[in-house]
């Protein structure tokens, strides 16, 4: 029963582009409630945090915590809004 020990939970495809494609289809900002609802309900997968990781740097960024996913939320799309 160990064989579980060590995983996480990790959004796919990335909750940060999630989220951004969720408001860009609304249109206006998301708001808390909004982004703790798309958290709950998004397709993830539980794997070790070494893998995680790697799916990172193939990605080439690292995905927002859901654990904290509101305040990363905040700080990311004020970086993806500005370009």
């Amino acid at each position: 029963m160990s064989e579980n020990v060590g995983l996480i939970i990790y959004p796919v495809p990335s909750l940060v582009a999630t989220l951004l494609n969720r408001e860009r289809t609304k249109g206006s900002p998301l708001t808390e409630e909004e982004v703790i609802q798309i958290r709950d309900t998004c397709p993830a997968i539980a794997m070790p945090p070494d893998v995680a990781r790697q799916v990172d740097e193939s990605r080439g960024y690292r995905d927002i915590d859901p654990e904290n996913c509101w305040e990363e939320w905040q700080r990311a799309r004020k970086e993806l809004t500005e370009s």
